[in-house]
């Protein structure tokens, strides 16, 4: 869905196609899944992808289909990609933005962040998902903050982010829907 910048849908364009130097603003999603320990699931990009292709991210991200609720495309992608059945996600970054690029192909999203509780074993999907790594939250972050871990410029921006909001990701608060782009449906 494509955006404008106050966050109200002005279209919706394939995904397929969107994504190039110039890419539009669009609607997007990004999930973090921790199992009952506190540990974060990371997955590592297909090595095909045009988009930052064999690059380590967050679980999962994707982009909720025209009249999907956020919180159904969240747990749609993280069965396709991930083969995993898990709780409702929460809210936790409503007004997440950014702007990324990498070998000339732009990334330019309003991406709310997401919570999702999981102890499943990840099943990835070879079209989707490279391999993947549970890593303990903080360490995970602090890893993240001080560069030492290689990670998505998403998932940098996010983190600095979620550390905000306390050491133990299990706790974290529930966010409002204040700041969340005007396109979003979300039960």
């Amino acid at each position: 869905m494509l955006l404008a910048e106050d966050g109200s849908a002005i279209g919706v364009e394939d995904k397929a196609v969107v994504h190039h130097a110039d890419t539009p603003l669009h609607l997007a999603f990004s999930s973090y899944v921790f199992d009952s320990a506190g540990n974060t699931l990371l997955t590592r990009r297909a090595l095909h992808k045009k988009t930052f292709p064999g690059l380590w991210t967050n679980t999962c991200c994707g982009h909720p289909l025209p009249e999907e609720d956020m919180a159904q495309a969240v747990l749609r992608r993280l069965r396709d990609e991930l083969g995993l059945r898990c709780s409702a996600p929460e809210l936790l970054l409503p007004a997440f933005r950014y702007r990324a690029v990498m070998d000339g192909v732009v990334e330019n999203e309003m991406c709310p962040v997401f919570r999702v509780l999981c102890d499943d074993d990840a099943v990835p999907n070879p079209d989707e998902v490279d391999s993947v790594e549970r890593v303990p939250w903080t360490e995970f972050a602090a890893s993240v903050l001080d560069g030492t871990r290689e990670i998505s410029p998403w998932s940098r921006l996010q983190v600095a982010e979620l550390v905000e909001l306390g050491p133990d990701p299990l706790a974290w608060p529930v966010a409002g829907r204040a700041g969340l782009p005007a396109a979003v449906r979300l039960g």
